[in-house]
């Protein structure tokens, strides 16, 4: 009886790690190597590290062979998360799992392309859990990142980012619905980077622009320098989404080019961002 148990708790893993396999893809972007991504809706939504979408552009291939050109439509570098988007539709897409209700020693599973091997996997269990991060005892190497780590049933429940004291860290599945709800309604379209301005400053400095983004149609450049929102300056990377997030109407948005200061004007409605450019 309990050879015969075993036999069968093997079978439903392979068969849950097989799913998984199918839900993970490759991303290449940049120069960087290939890491991982996961689909997370069936109308070509990508989730992978920041770290591993470094450009506006990429290539993801399925677990089936196909190669798609991908556009990176969100990206937030201190959740070291990107969003990117592929034309595909009736995608099989991932099962999102709730990290919050992960329990310490629960099994987990963790999928990616180490090394560009497609759809290694990894089994662990939990060592801790937090709002911020989840943390399993498995192995993981250079290319899971962007990967799903997932539960017993296949629901995933973080993203695969980094390796601490030899323990996996992934951004919990939370963390990323709270990133997609938040981006997908006030996103610029621009990659930024913090730089101080001064002792009490902190500036953002434009790297790149989404094409077709409302940053484009704003006429923001590459090198400007978004210093703040209605008046109140940047102090940390979130503050951008931040005050966007709890502003209503028209939001003038400071920025510096060429040392001098200009405003560009983002309105705010009905869930949709236009902007007009001063």
């Amino acid at each position: 009886m309990a050879n015969t148990t075993l036999i069968n708790i093997a079978a439903e893993l392979t068969e849950v790690a097989a799913k998984l396999r199918d839900r993970t893809v490759k991303v290449k972007s940049g120069s960087l190597g290939v890491g991982s991504g996961v689909i997370w809706q069936s109308d070509g939504l990508i989730i992978t590290n920041a770290h591993v979408a470094t450009s506006n552009r990429a290539t993801v291939e399925l677990a089936d062979g196909r190669v798609f050109d991908a556009v990176r439509t969100q990206f937030d570098p201190q959740q070291d998360l990107a969003a990117l988007k592929i034309v595909a539709t009736n995608l099989t897409a991932a099962t999102i799992g709730n990290s919050e209700a992960l329990r310490v020693g629960e099994l987990v599973l963790a999928v990616g392309n180490p090394f560009a091997e497609s759809g290694a996997v990894t089994t662990g269990i939990i060592y801790a859990n937090n709002p911020q991060a989840v943390m399993a005892d498995l192995q993981l190497y250079p290319g899971n990142s962007g990967g799903p780590l997932a539960d017993c049933l296949g629901r995933v429940v973080g993203i695969n980012t980094m390796i601490v004291n030899s323990l996996a860290v992934a951004v919990p599945s939370s963390t990323v619905e709270r990133f997609l709800q938040v981006n997908s309604r006030l996103q610029l379209g621009v990659t930024l980077q913090p730089v101080l301005l001064d002792r009490r400053r902190l500036g953002l400095l434009v790297l790149s622009i989404l094409p077709g983004s409302v940053a484009e149609t704003a006429d923001v450049q590459i090198g400007d320098v978004l210093i703040g929102v209605s008046g109140q300056l940047f102090t940390s990377m979130n503050d951008l989404s931040k005050y966007l997030r709890e502003s209503k109407g028209t939001v003038p948005l400071q920025l510096l080019r060429g040392g001098q200061q200009f405003v560009i004007y983002i309105a705010v409605q009905s869930d949709q961002t236009a902007v007009e450019a001063r």
